[in-house]
């Protein structure tokens, strides 16, 4: 069964990584998401994709030089569908609080040693506290956050995103105990998916938009799909890839 992941919510149908687009993946009864995060200067984790403002919010500046309360007055609308209210940056905490997703796949972009450690614990600290342990799974294509995931947060699932074939994807994830291989869709041939799911990976393929090739990698056997348009996936899979339990 391929499962359905909602990219940054519904990017392609609300603005990206913003509570407005993340209720409308639950809409379309999609139980599964994926998002990113950054840390604030006073150590929040807040739901942005870029580590700078620009491009969501029209601002200057990084996330990081920013107080979180700061980050969640500012209006990320920008760059993505057109929407008629303004969407704030939200903390983590807030989606955890009013989004019931079954499963979370939260990404943590490239980090220093000390920027990696804080963030772990600070996800760590979180996820307890709302009891959201066994229900993420804490992906990053940097090293440094892998490393900090082993060591910091063991009991956390963690899972590698691959970009790039010549990094030898199945390597590194075994080499961190990943047990979420998130798989770039050009990357995803029936031969390192079978290899993949034989060392025990859950294999998660990002970005599929198009319904041929939803299908396709169905056909396949991807454990699941991360895409923009999670409605388009609920119509082309049907409502059984959802993620919610029947």
């Amino acid at each position: 069964m391929t499962l359905i992941y909602g990219h940054r919510g519904a990017k392609g149908e609300a603005p990206e990584n913003t509570l407005t687009s993340f209720q409308q993946c639950l809409q379309h009864g999609v139980s599964r998401c994926e998002l990113d995060l950054h840390l604030s200067r006073d150590g929040e984790l807040m739901v942005i994709h870029d580590p700078t403002l620009k491009r969501t919010t029209g601002r200057r500046g990084k996330v990081a030089q920013h107080s979180a309360e700061e980050l969640a007055g500012y209006d990320a609308r920008l760059g993505g569908p057109g929407w008629k209210q303004p969407c704030p940056i939200p903390r983590l905490s807030e989606l955890f609080e009013n989004c019931a997703f079954e499963h979370w796949q939260l990404e943590v972009k490239s980090a220093s040693r000390d920027r990696a450690a804080r963030t772990v614990l600070a996800i760590k600290a979180l996820a307890e506290r709302h009891q959201l342990l066994d229900r993420i799974t804490v992906t990053s294509s940097s090293r440094e956050v892998l490393r900090a995931l082993k060591r910091l947060a063991p009991a956390i699932s963690r899972g590698l995103v691959a970009e790039y074939a010549w990094l030898d994807p199945l390597k590194v994830a075994r080499h961190y105990g990943c047990d979420l291989l998130a798989l770039k869709w050009t990357l995803c041939t029936p031969e390192r998916l079978a290899k993949a799911q034989q060392q025990g990976l859950h294999v998660s393929v990002w970005t599929v938009n198009e319904p041929a090739l939803m299908r396709r990698l169905a056909d396949f056997g991807a454990d699941s799909l991360i895409t923009d348009f999670p409605g388009v996936a609920v119509a082309t899979l049907g409502t059984s890839r959802t993620g919610v339990k029947r």
